[in-house]
């Protein structure tokens, strides 16, 4: 079976900043799939032309399902099953929490029966963990957690074969991560193959059946976690080059 997701050989520059240089991956329908990287290394850039939101890559390949997407309008890519979240927790403040979600439905999936979007909308809201008594606030009064929940809950309304989270644990507490995580498990359990960029690695190592690690905006390495995370290169990358002789 093809791969649901290939990415080939995509980069993109901003002046004279190569910020991704010709990276490539692929990713198998029910995977999730880690990225790891320091800070600057084109972790959310990569995610950015995958998504063409808000750019395109310069050059490279996106296939999605055996079409190439790289060419498309962004709302063609999420209608066509591909959705993502942001690294910094993006809603309507002045909107409710339902009618955000109801936002996602509508626009993301072109639903045009607005009794069919509610009903969508709270019981995605539910599924993320958010309850009803939150559904009328304003999406500006909830916490971080719950606003990255509804970040989620607005991206997955859009029914997505594939999801990209971009830093969904970040400023996060431990018992917080770990409800993350298993949001994550039964996103991915419900049938959704994900993507996830994060620095809060035992999450990575958690989810993750493969992780790509990235540096400098290149491939560093591939493979397993348990691989990964051994890999002197990925240890040099993270901690220095004195990590290796310590």
């Amino acid at each position: 079976m093809d791969p649901i997701l290939v990415v080939d050989r995509v980069s993109k520059s901003f002046g004279s900043l190569r910020a991704v240089d010709d990276v490539s991956l692929s990713v198998e329908e029910g995977e999730i799939f880690g990225i790891a990287g320091p800070n600057g290394s084109g972790k959310s850039t990569l995610f950015n032309i995958i998504t063409s939101i808000p750019f395109p890559a310069d050059s490279g390949r996106v296939v999605f399902e055996g079409r190439e997407i790289q060419r498309m309008r962004p709302n063609r890519v999420c209608r066509f099953g591909l959705a993502r979240t942001f690294q910094k927790e993006t809603s309507f403040d002045t909107l409710s929490t339902l009618d955000n979600v109801i936002l996602g439905s509508t626009y993301g999936r072109g639903t045009d029966d607005s009794a069919e979007s509610r009903k969508q909308a709270g019981e995605t809201l539910e599924f993320v963990g958010i309850g009803t008594d939150q559904f009328e606030r304003p999406a500006a009064e909830l916490s971080v957690f719950d606003k990255k929940r509804l970040m989620i809950a607005s991206a997955i309304v859009t029914e997505p074969r594939v999801l990209l989270l971009d830093e969904p644990a970040s400023g996060l507490t431990k018992p917080e991560i770990d409800e993350t995580i298993d949001l994550i498990r039964r996103l991915n359990q419900s049938g959704v193959t994900l993507l996830v960029i994060e620095h809060v690695l035992p999450l990575l190592l958690t989810v993750s059946a493969r992780l790509l690690v990235l540096n400098h905006g290149s491939e560093l390495v591939t493979g397993t976690p348990d691989d990964v995370i051994r890999d002197p290169h990925v240890v040099e990358a993270y901690l220095g080059s004195r990590a290796r002789h310590d």
